[in-house]
C-alpha cells in the first residue's frame, strides 16, 4: 500500500492534477484522505477507482453494470 500526494496520484492513474482537484470538490473521483491541509490517495483506492471505470470492448456500459 502506497500513500500518494495529489500530483503522484494523478500520474499513477493517468489524469491531470486539476481533474483530481475538481473531483474532490464536485465528486466522481477516487476516495482520498485529508490530513489537515494535506490530501493523500491510497494506491489501493486508486486501483479500485480505475477498475470501476472499466468498459467492455463493445462499449456497452449499461449491460456490463447490470451483469455485475
Amino acid at each position: 500500500m502506497a500513500n500518494l500526494r495529489v500530483k503522484q496520484a494523478a500520474a499513477y492513474v493517468g489524469v491531470s492534477k486539476s481533474f483530481l482537484d475538481k473531483s474532490r470538490c464536485y465528486g466522481g473521483g477516487p476516495t482520498y484522505v485529508k490530513l489537515g491541509t494535506t490530501v493523500i490517495y491510497r494506491s489501493e483506492d486508486l486501483d479500485a477507482w480505475v477498475a470501476e471505470k472499466r468498459v467492455p470492448a463493445n462499449g456497452n456500459v449499461i449491460a456490463a453494470r447490470a451483469a455485475a
